[in-house]
């Protein structure tokens, strides 16, 4: 064993945020978001609402990160306020579900966009079938792409650095693109007027705060399920430069970059196409937003401009999106299962480091279950099983900010959260409240999450006694 190099700057603290974050939803999930809500504004409201609520915990996170600039991060900062069982019942909620999950519902997206490229990554291609089993090459090739970004990520932190500069970078001006496509459209012919006289008329309205209660909740997922993730760069505090200032800076930069852009790239959608299309429509334009076909308003919002060329041209900014993001989870995930490992409470060879300082046992451990995970579930019952899960996590990693103002007062604080008390507060009074929404209006995916949650606690006395023989 020795010790990480800390290799990482601040650039690369702002690329492992802003790279994790942007992966494919922020060109997809729109079009559930304005069948739900049904008006423009209250879906750009909602990614505003949903940056907010991400800049918020990020706050909060970069007092945490400053006074304790250890790998593990999250699990750390849970650990040391909460005890070893309720930070193993997050590590194993992120092993089992959070990190693995999403890194396999990229890599299923970077597969399906393959697709659009190369006719034989398309999902019905099915090299097998067992049962009610079915391996598609679109299945196959998710598979490969974890475990190619984790032989290079295997190889040491600088080809991951090299990885997530470029395709962070690339993706950040490819939705820069898309941006500026918007705006130039609306001095041409812009449906930004028509879109914002739509009002709140989701479905249901007429039964009041409840049916409003139910739409942004669930609405809501979809904005944060994009926008999440941008913690990880806690997990690799120990190979960060200076992570007492560049952690919360560059979480801060990070999420507020991302928020911005988010933002704007809807502005875009609601410039260049019709909110409220029909199911029926036979372009683009008669589809809207809110039916675009297979929900992919990006390539809907490219078709104005660029015809048949925009789903090559979207598919191409996804690949390489999804690349990018999933080399962020892949290389920050495994830092966070070795600290475990170092603790005691995970596989004891997750905690060793190869020749290249690289936490090879634990990344290709978390190759293995998100490999699994590929072949299982759905998309959007990943998306769902994830994001309630890390919300419930978030609060109560925001909550250790008043247990060690009131044990540690005396700590060096390098950073002190913007806002407290009030910003912690009203995070957890947020995000509780849409805890609850989902666990309402669905709790078939959220009550699932809460399971894989407690079944962490067994898992953990099962951990301590085998580790005692």
């Amino acid at each position: 064993m020795s010790n990480p190099v800390k290799s990482l700057n601040l650039t690369d603290a702002v690329m492992i945020v802003s790279g994790s974050m942007i992966g494919s939803g922020i060109f997809i999930v729109s079009a559930d978001m304005t069948r739900v809500l049904g008006s423009p504004f209250w879906v750009l409201m909602c990614w505003l609402l949903s940056g907010v609520i991400t800049l918020f915990a990020a706050l909060s996170y970069g007092e945490l990160a400053g006074m304790m600039p250890e790998a593990g991060g999250q699990f750390i900062y849970i650990k040391k306020a909460y005890g070893k069982l309720v930070a193993f019942v997050y590590g194993w909620t992120v092993f089992a579900v959070i990190q693995t999950g999403v890194i396999a519902a990229v890599a299923v997206a970077f597969a399906k966009f393959m697709g659009v490229l190369f006719p034989i990554f398309d999902e019905g291609n099915i090299i097998f079938s067992i049962g009610n089993f079915n391996l598609s090459t679109t299945k196959l090739l998710a598979v490969l792409s974890i475990v190619l970004l984790t032989f290079l990520n295997s190889r040491g932190i600088n080809n991951g650095k090299i990885i997530q500069r470029v395709f962070t970078s690339t993706k950040i001006l490819a939705l820069i693109f898309l941006i500026i496509l918007g705006l130039f459209a609306a001095s041409h012919n812009s449906y930004w007027s028509e879109n914002l006289s739509i009002p709140f008329n989701f479905p249901d309205s007429e039964n009041g705060f409840k049916a409003i209660a139910s739409a942004m909740g669930v609405a809501l997922i979809g904005a944060l399920f994009s926008s999440d993730a941008w913690n990880n760069v806690t997990f690799i505090a120990g190979e960060i430069k200076e992570p007492q200032r560049n952690i919360p800076l560059g979480l801060l930069i990070g999420v507020l970059m991302v928020t911005v852009l988010y933002i704007l790239a809807n502005v875009a959608y609601f410039i260049l196409l019709p909110a409220l299309g029909s199911e029926n429509g036979t372009t683009v334009l008669e589809k809207g937003i809110a039916f675009a076909q297979n929900d992919r308003v990006g390539t809907a919002a490219l078709s104005v401009v660029f015809g048949n060329w925009s789903a090559t041209i979207m598919a191409v900014f996804i690949v390489i999106s999804t690349f990018g993001c999933n080399n962020g989870l892949i290389l920050s995930g495994a830092r966070l299962f070795s600290a475990m490992a170092n603790d005691g409470l995970f596989f004891k060879k997750a905690s060793y480091l190869n020749k290249h300082n690289s936490p090879s046992a634990s990344l290709w451990i978390q190759a293995a279950w998100a490999s699994v995970l590929c072949f299982s579930g759905s998309y959007g019952q990943l998306l769902d099983y994830c994001t309630f899960a890390s919300l419930i996590f978030y609060m109560i990693t925001i909550s250790t900010l008043f247990y060690f103002r009131k044990t540690k007062p005396l700590e060096p604080r390098p950073y002190k959260a913007f806002g407290y008390p009030v910003i912690p507060i009203l995070y957890i009074g947020i995000t509780l409240f849409i805890c609850i929404d989902l666990l309402i209006f669905k709790p078939q995916n959220t009550v699932a999450g809460l399971v894989i949650m407690f079944i962490g606690i067994p898992v953990y006395f099962i951990f301590k006694r085998t580790l005692k023989k």
